[in-house]
């Protein structure tokens, strides 16, 4: 009996560990304010704590100025704080061929039962050789799919200034391969979003019915390293609380 309690007492304690390495918030990038970037003094940076949702503690990790994820189990960590108008810069690179990653901006954080991922407006982002690992019946996906793809998913409906289906593709091809990094600026400003990918604005969307949201960072089975992870407050507009996701705890 006595070894029994003591096993059951281990056991809770491993349990317990477990679920607060789990909460234990990453802090990884910063963020900031247009009127402070536009002040003459220096501008104030706050770090951005972000909160595991449904992944494992070992899926990320910190290596001096990079975040990496290791692309295992499927599902999202979300920052603390909702946002509403801004601009994000992050730079990222995989380093499996055909990896699979990307960004979710405005939103709920609530993965589904089935992908595991969460709704909102997904920024993709593919390693090139995606196109080739996933040849269905003879047909290669289009080469859009690895150049910085928008769409809102999980019920989040957009307008894609480049249509392909309900998505919206790049004009240009510009996204790099395998281990080279490639750098995104994301501007999201009332329902809104223009992306450039490698130094050119090639992408966007309107009209989404979400506005304010979480910012998710995907895992999605393979190894991706993040790095100057940036976020420019813009101010608010007139948003709803239709438009706006609920807050999780």
């Amino acid at each position: 009996m006595k070894i029994s309690l003591n096993l059951c007492l281990l056991f809770f304690i491993a349990t317990s560990l477990n679920a607060l390495a789990q909460n234990k918030p990453i802090t990884f990038g910063t963020e900031t304010t247009l009127q402070e970037l536009a002040s003459k003094g220096k501008a104030k940076a706050n770090p951005i704590q972000w909160i595991n949702v449904n992944t494992e503690p070992e899926t990320w990790r910190k290596e001096k100025d990079m975040l990496i994820c290791s692309g295992l189990p499927i599902g999202v960590m979300r920052s603390e704080k909702q946002y509403e108008n801004f601009i994000m810069l992050v730079e990222w690179r995989h380093m499996e061929a055909g990896g699979n990653s990307g960004v979710f901006v405005w939103s709920d954080a609530i993965p589904g039962e089935k992908n595991r991922l969460p709704g909102g407006v997904e920024v993709q982002m593919l390693e090139l050789d995606w196109v080739n690992q996933n040849i269905r019946d003879g047909v290669k996906p289009p080469i859009a799919y690895v150049h910085g793809e928008l769409f809102g998913v999980g019920g989040v409906n957009t307008l894609p200034d480049n249509p392909r289906g309900t998505r919206s593709k790049s004009i240009e091809n510009r996204a790099l391969g395998k281990e080279q990094w490639n750098s995104y600026k994301v501007v999201c400003v009332d329902g809104t979003i223009k992306l450039s990918v490698n130094g050119k604005f090639v992408n966007g969307i309107s009209k989404s019915s979400i506005k304010k949201g979480y910012l998710c960072l995907e895992s999605e089975g393979a190894e991706i390293q993040f790095k100057n992870f940036k976020i420019i407050e813009l101010p608010p507009g007139v948003t709803s609380e239709e438009q706006t996701a609920k807050i999780v705890f």
